[in-house]
């Protein structure tokens, strides 16, 4: 058996690591930095470390812009206008659902709707929602594929939150438009997680007109910051308690006005001083995802040549895939050994793989009543060689 791997062609924009070395399948939790990424963090802080917003300077101007276009290539990414939409940053997904999802008036809605398949980032709010506003919880199951399985009486009048792209196994919302219309139709908001689809099938998210959606700039190789876009109609009716630095206007003895401005809107839900670097490695990391091997395969193909090598080899295992189709995020146990054990074996020999419930108690650990799983995740720096090695390994330890 090889200890190290046998990878001569270094992923583009990894070119810095030891490839030969480390073996890193984790990118559901965070990816990698392309050192672009890295590059462009480095120039804010070595050449214009300023604040934004407002800031009359240059330093200031050119973080204004810089932001600005970042905003912008959100935006364009899931196809969305800025004259309905805007884009605040936050700290990370959590957060961001956090943020909004508690400062919804609650005297529209009878209920809070989530799926069973859901991280505890929404989960956990849902659940702590719907108690402090007096409001039914429903939790609604997910088909094979990743429909929401749903009857129109279920999402009239509701706050429906839920993933777009399951942290587990990789399994979309692929009933997302019907979804959508359905919930616009019976006087609900749709509020999605979108962290693990905008890292892997944006796609997903064209044409669909949801009120809030969700991302972490860390699940896209980018810096550890979140993002929202949200519907301006819905940002302008939250009900603000989480407030400070840069979201008002004017303060008074005994109160205050928010920012008004149509094209400021998304200070509201930036309270103080925001990640200036962190923005700016996120543009990067769009632009450098866009342009991904553009003289050879785009991101999208390069990554489904992954997942489905991947998939064939996993199929010579045996061990119990959660999902059996191709994914770029797979998780499975065995009976052979512990997930935490084959987790700890494998980090010996510099293999990096994530073991235990991905933070989905209730689906894995109350509902289905399973092991801790190990987890497999793909992302673009990694090689076919690189999956030849951890299958080397896994060959060995699942026997």
């Amino acid at each position: 058996m090889k200890i190290f791997g046998n990878n001569n062609s270094l992923s583009k924009g990894f070119e810095y690591l030891d490839s030969q070395k480390y073996f890193y399948f984790d990118s559901a939790c965070q990816t990698l930095r392309p050192q672009e990424v890295i590059d462009a963090e480095v120039e804010y802080y070595k050449k214009f470390n300023a604040c934004g917003h407002r800031v009359k300077y240059k330093w200031g101007e050119i973080v204004d812009k810089k932001v600005q276009e970042t905003r912008d290539s959100i935006l364009k990414i899931v196809g969305k206008n800025s004259k309905e939409y805007s884009v605040g940053f936050t700290l990370n997904t959590t957060f961001g659902i956090n943020t909004v999802l508690h400062q919804i008036k609650p005297n529209k809605f009878n209920q809070v709707v989530t799926s069973e398949i859901e991280h505890n980032s929404v989960f956990l709010p849902s659940i702590t929602y719907a108690k402090k506003n007096n409001l039914k919880g429903l939790i609604l199951p997910r088909d094979f594929h990743g429909n929401l399985e749903y009857s129109i009486e279920q999402i009239k009048n509701s706050i429906v939150l839920v993933n777009t792209t399951s942290n587990i196994d990789g399994r979309n919302l692929l009933n997302i438009k019907e979804l959508c219309k359905d919930i616009k139709k019976n006087g609900s908001l749709l509020l999605l997680d979108a962290s693990q689809t905008f890292g892997h099938n944006i796609q997903l998210l064209k044409d669909v007109d949801f009120d809030a959606s969700f991302g972490s700039g860390h699940k896209m190789y980018g810096p550890s910051i979140g993002f929202i876009i949200i519907r301006k109609e819905l940002l302008k009716d939250l009900d603000y308690f989480f407030i400070g630095g840069s979201t008002v206007q004017d303060v008074r003895k005994s109160d205050f006005d928010l920012i008004s401005d149509d094209s400021e809107l998304y200070a509201r839900i930036e309270p103080g001083l925001q990640n200036f670097a962190g923005i700016m490695g996120l543009n990067e990391a769009i632009n450098w995802k866009s342009n991904f091997r553009k003289n050879e395969r785009n991101s999208v193909q390069y990554e489904e040549e992954l997942k489905l090598y991947l998939n064939k080899l996993l199929k010579e295992l045996d061990v119990n895939l959660l999902n059996p189709n191709p994914s770029s995020v797979v998780s499975f146990y065995t009976d052979k050994i512990d997930s935490h054990r084959l987790g700890v074996f494998l980090s010996e020999r510099n293999i990096m793989c994530r073991t235990g419930y991905h933070c989905c108690h209730y689906y894995l650990k109350n509902l289905k009543k399973f092991p801790p799983l190990f987890r497999i995740s793909l992302g673009l720096n990694n090689t076919k060689e690189q999956i030849d090695f951890l299958m080397d390994n896994l060959k060995i330890l699942t026997k």
